[in-house]
């Protein structure tokens, strides 16, 4: 009797296993997207648990007559779908700053900061590499220099290396 019940928790206990969701506890790669004048971005994710995780994105951008940056955080929740394919959802915000040069050599300089939302699927390969696409829209506070207070919507194609 004793051996039976052994037998019957681990079995429940492997099943449980098997059906539990894992994220990898880091990943680092590229975020490569465009909103506002910010294009790529390196990112990092770090799991927070089974099913939630913390992802830290930093972009910048650097022109002739341009040049910025952008920190992003965001707490994101992971729901499976089917297989290696998951899709998550998140909320956070950030702070940016940028200098544009206008003609006749005059500078203008705003930092501002954003909250933003986060929906996305990626699949995660036998191989430690993790594909996403992910739709954030971002509200953005600042001094409104060249319309800076509006929502901008990023969409991005993310790859990144899990370990």
């Amino acid at each position: 009797m004793k051996k039976l019940f052994l037998l019957s928790a681990a079995i429940l206990g492997f099943s449980f296993l098997a059906g539990a969701q894992s994220i990898s506890e880091n990943a680092l790669g590229l975020r490569l997207g465009d909103s506002d004048g910010f294009g790529a971005e390196i990112s990092y994710q770090r799991g927070l648990g089974d099913n939630n995780r913390l992802e830290l994105d930093l972009g910048w951008r650097d022109g002739s007559n341009y040049n910025g940056f952008k920190l992003a955080g965001l707490y994101q929740w992971i729901f499976p779908l089917d297989g290696s394919f998951n899709w998550y959802v998140g909320a956070g915000g950030g702070i940016g700053s940028f200098t544009i040069e206008l003609p006749g050599g005059r500078d203008v300089t705003d930092t501002f900061f954003f909250a933003a939302g986060d929906i996305g699927i990626e699949y995660n390969f036998e191989i430690p590499l993790l594909l996403s696409l992910d739709f954030r829209p971002e509200i953005g506070f600042g001094d409104d220099v060249y319309n800076n207070n509006d929502l901008d919507f990023d969409i991005a194609l993310g790859i990144r290396y899990q370990f």
